[in-house]
């Protein structure tokens, strides 16, 4: 079962050292609480145990009780309750369940139910935990979702994009920007066919802010082409 912690709260001295005795041979922590006070203090502290066993009848606030006000506190709500009690009819079942309890265990109770009622616990208590570490993933990932969307002024000389703020930018660092694209520059075929046959003439001296897209990579091309013929010595 792991290291899990687990609140016994039981003003019985002997329910209290079997039950703790049997949760260690489980592997199961047992902290003791012998009155309804008690246990609330173990309950609402900042890192309660995940799992409760609350005798019904208690000096102080009883097992329903308990669970009333755990259900009641948001921060503690998802704890996994068990109410313990001599009491068997199915009006106190009724009773306890709405009060709050997640499972119900008759006294005297037999080592192996006590087992599979924990070990059903345990497996709630899991997969709260489970639940719980995906919502905060899928939180964390949509709070670094950008998006793109309307209309999205571009200028068809330079393909310049306008922002939000009234600024033009290149459009591939707008859309890395406001999305999680990331770009690798280079020629596409007919690009390189036009720089290749000259079409895009190689004495344009316009300044690169002032060029069309193919002029800026003409500029980088023949840039790499200088470096490629005369390399650093």
């Amino acid at each position: 079962m792991g290291d899990m912690r687990v609140l016994i709260a039981d003003d019985d001295r002997t329910t209290t050292t079997l039950l703790s005795a049997t949760l260690r041979r489980w592997s199961l922590e047992a902290i003791v609480a012998r009155d309804g006070n008690e246990a609330w203090q173990v309950l609402s502290s900042d890192a309660p145990p995940s799992l409760a066993i609350l005798d019904w009848q208690m000096p102080g606030v009883d097992g329903p009780d308990l669970c009333r006000r755990v259900r009641n506190d948001p921060a503690r709500a998802h704890l996994y309750l068990i109410l313990l009690t001599a009491r068997d009819s199915r009006a106190d079942i009724i009773e306890g369940i709405d009060a709050g309890a997640d499972d119900y265990l008759v006294k005297p109770f037999d080592l192996g139910e006590l087992r599979a009622r924990i070990n059903s616990g345990v497996r709630v208590i899991s997969l709260q935990q489970t639940l719980s570490q995906r919502v905060t993933e899928l939180e964390d990932a949509l709070a670094n979702v950008k998006r793109l969307h309307g209309l999205l002024p571009i200028c068809s000389y330079c393909s310049r994009v306008r922002t939000d703020g009234n600024y033009w930018e290149q459009v591939d660092q707008y859309i890395a920007e406001h999305s999680s694209v990331h770009f690798s520059h280079g020629i596409c075929p007919p690009c390189s066919d036009k720089i290749v046959s000259g079409e895009l003439d190689p004495e344009d001296t316009t300044p690169v802010q002032g060029r069309s897209a193919f002029g800026r990579l003409k500029g980088r091309l023949q840039a790499l082409m200088m470096r490629s013929k005369h390399p650093p010595r």
